[in-house]
C-alpha cells in the first residue's frame, strides 16, 4: 500500500511530459533491454521509461478503477509498470495464501522506499517499513509483546472508556447545535487519536496539544503523497522545492515531538512528578529497546518515527471503518435494529463495558462484514520477495512491488455469496465464515495476513467494537437529509473514505 496509497493524485498535466520523455528515451531503453527478460505475469504493454504511468493518467480513472479494468482483462495476477517500479498485483485468495502463509518468509520483505518515505521512516526504522530481518524482528516483537498483547491492551481500558464518554458528549453537543446533524468521521477520528496519544506518550494531552499533533501528522501524510520523481528518479533534481518542504515538515515533526519524548523520560526518572501521567506507555518500551545486531539505543529521530507510526497506523484506518459502518447501519435499518436489540438484551440500561462485547455475537458479525466489504485500504502494505521466485508459474523479481488487492478478494463471488450485499447474517448462519488472520485460508485481508499482518489487529478490533456498541446504544442513526439515499462512492485520502464524508442525523435513545 505504501506506493499505491495516493497514486491517483497524480495530475493530468503530466501527460504531455510523459509523451515527450517516452519518445526521447525510447531508443536508449530499447538498446539496453535486449537481455533476457523475466517471465512476468501478463499486463498492458507500456511505454519505454514511463511504463503504464502515461496510460493510467490518460484513462482519467482513479487508480483502483484502472486496476479493476486490468484485472477483468488479465486475471488474478498481472503486472503494471509505473515508471521504474514494477507492480505485480494479486487479487486471488488462494494465491495470497500461498504467498503470504505457505511461503510467508519469502514474501515478507519490503521494496525500497521512495526518497520522501525514507525521510519519514528514518531509513526503514519502523515496524511496517523495515526490511525483513533483525531490525524488523526487534521492533515488531517489542510492539506485540510489550504493547499490543491482550494484557497490555487491558491496561488502557480506562483511557478508552474516557475517550468514548467524550465522544458521546461531543456528538450530543454537535447535534444540539446543528439540528441533530453530526459529522461521523471527524468525531470518530478525534476519539481514536486521543486514545493513541495517551497510549503512546503516557499522559492525556490538552485539546490544543492534541489538535497541534494531529495537524503535524496530517502534514506528514500529505508529504508522503507520491511525486513524479518517485517513479522516474531521473527527474529528482527538478523537485528541489518539494524536497525542501518535505524536510521542513520533518523538522517540525521532530521539533514538536522530541520535547514530549524528553518529558516522558523525566517522568520515568522522577515518579510522581506528573500527576496526570499513567504508569505505562509505548514510548517506555522503546527507550531501552535492544535492536538485534546493533549496540546503540534508538535515537530521538527514530523514536519520533516509531511514535508517529503508532499514531498514524491506528487512527485513520479505524475511523474510516466507523464512517463506512455507520453508513451501512443507516442504509440497513434492520441491521441497526438487530444490533441495538443485542446490546439492550446484553447490558440492559447500563453503559456498555468492554467485557460485554465478548458476548455480542451479532456485533462481531457486523464488524467482520464491515471489514470484508470496506477494508480501510484496498491494498495491504506492499510486499517484496527476499529472492527471485515464482507465483502462479510467473517470475517474481526481488525488486518488484507485490500488491495484494484486498478489495477484490473480499468481494470475490467465488468466495462469497452475494458479495455486493452487506449481510452480517452470513457469519451467523454458519454457511460462510472467514479466518481474518488468513491462516486457514484467505477470503478477506483487511489487516493483511502472514508475518507482516498488522500488529494492531487486536487493538483495532477492541476499538471498533467498543465504539460501535456505544454509538448504537446511545443513538438511533438516520440519513441526512432525511430519507435521502446514501452515496457509497469512495475517495482515496490516506485510507479509502466516503467521497462525500458522512453527515448523519442522530436521536438519543433515552
Amino acid at each position: 500500500m505504501a506506493v499505491l496509497s495516493s497514486i491517483s493524485s497524480l495530475v493530468s498535466y503530466y501527460r504531455l511530459f510523459f509523451t515527450f520523455m517516452a519518445f526521447f528515451f525510447s531508443g536508449l531503453i530499447f538498446l539496453s533491454s535486449r537481455s533476457k527478460r523475466p517471465n512476468l505475469p501478463p499486463g498492458p504493454r507500456g511505454w519505454p521509461l514511463v511504463g503504464n504511468l502515461f496510460q493510467f493518467v490518460r484513462s482519467g480513472k482513479p487508480f483502483f478503477e484502472y486496476i479493476e479494468d486490468l484485472r477483468a482483462k488479465y486475471g488474478p495476477i498481472f503486472t503494471v509498470k509505473m515508471g521504474t517500479r514494477t507492480l505485480i498485483v494479486v487479487s486471488d485468495g488462494k494465491l495470497a495464501h500461498e504467498a503470504l502463509i505457505e511461503r510467508g518468509a519469502l514474501f515478507a520483505n519490503r521494496p525500497p522506499e521512495t526518497p520522501t518515505r525514507a525521510i519519514f521512516s528514518c531509513n526503514k526504522s519502523t515496524v511496517n517499513a523495515a526490511v525483513y530481518g533483525p531490525m524488523w524482528r526487534s521492533l515488531r516483537r517489542n510492539m506485540v509483546q510489550n504493547m499490543l498483547n491482550t494484557s497490555k491492551i487491558k491496561v488502557f481500558r480506562n483511557v478508552r472508556e474516557a475517550a468514548m464518554d467524550k465522544l458521546i458528549d461531543r456528538l450530543k453537543t454537535e447535534a444540539e447545535s446543528n439540528n441533530g446533524v453530526v459529522h461521523v468521521l471527524k468525531n470518530a477520528r478525534f476519539a481514536f487519536f486521543c486514545i493513541l496519544l495517551t497510549m503512546c506518550f503516557g499522559s492525556e494531552m490538552s485539546e490544543e496539544a492534541t489538535e497541534k499533533m494531529d495537524q503535524i501528522m496530517k502534514s506528514v501524510l500529505i508529504s508522503l503523497e507520491p511525486k513524479i520523481d518517485d517513479y522516474l528518479p531521473i527527474l529528482y533534481p527538478f523537485f528541489s522545492k518539494k524536497r525542501k518542504r518535505v524536510l521542513e515538515v520533518r523538522r517540525e515533526q521532530v521539533n514538536y515531538m522530541v520535547p514530549l519524548i524528553e518529558k516522558r523520560r523525566e517522568v520515568l526518572q522522577n515518579p510522581g512528578s506528573d500527576k496526570k501521567a499513567i504508569s505505562f506507555s509505548y514510548l517506555d518500551t522503546l527507550f531501552d529497546l535492544e535492536i538485534e545486531g546493533r549496540k546503540q539505543s534508538l535515537t530521538n529521530e527514530e523514536l519520533v518515527t516509531l511514535c508517529s507510526e503508532f499514531l498514524n497506523g491506528g487512527t485513520d484506518t479505524t475511523a474510516t471503518a466507523v464512517e463506512w459502518g455507520i453508513a451501512q447501519l443507516i442504509a440497513n435499518p434492520d441491521v441497526q435494529s438487530k444490533l441495538y436489540e443485542e446490546i439492550k438484551s446484553t447490558v440492559g440500561n447500563r453503559k456498555v463495558d468492554e467485557k460485554d462485547i465478548e458476548n455480542m455475537v451479532y456485533l462481531q458479525a457486523v464488524l467482520k462484514e464491515l471489514l470484508r466489504k470496506h477494508p480501510p485500504t484496498y491494498f495491504v502494505l506492499t510486499h517484496a520477495t527476499l529472492e527471485p521466485t515464482k507465483l502462479a508459474g510467473y517470475d517474481i523479481p526481488t525488486n518488484a512491488n507485490v500488491e495484494f488487492f484486498s478489495h477484490a478478494i473480499g468481494e470475490d463471488p467465488k468466495l462469497w455469496t452475494n458479495p455486493e450485499k452487506f449481510d452480517p447474517d452470513r457469519f451467523i448462519s454458519g454457511k460462510e465464515d472467514a479466518d481474518i488472520t488468513g491462516v486457514t485460508g484467505v477470503k478477506m485481508i483487511p489487516f493483511g495476513v502472514g508475518r507482516r499482518i498488522c500488529p494492531g489487529l487486536g487493538l483495532a478490533t477492541v476499538h471498533l467494537q467498543l465504539m460501535f456498541a456505544r454509538m448504537v446504544q446511545e443513538f438511533e442513526w438516520t440519513a441526512y437529509p432525511k430519507d435521502s439515499k446514501l452515496d457509497f462512492t469512495w475517495n482515496l485520502e490516506f485510507t479509502v473514505v466516503m467521497k462525500n464524508h458522512l453527515r448523519a442525523m442522530i436521536r438519543p435513545r433515552v
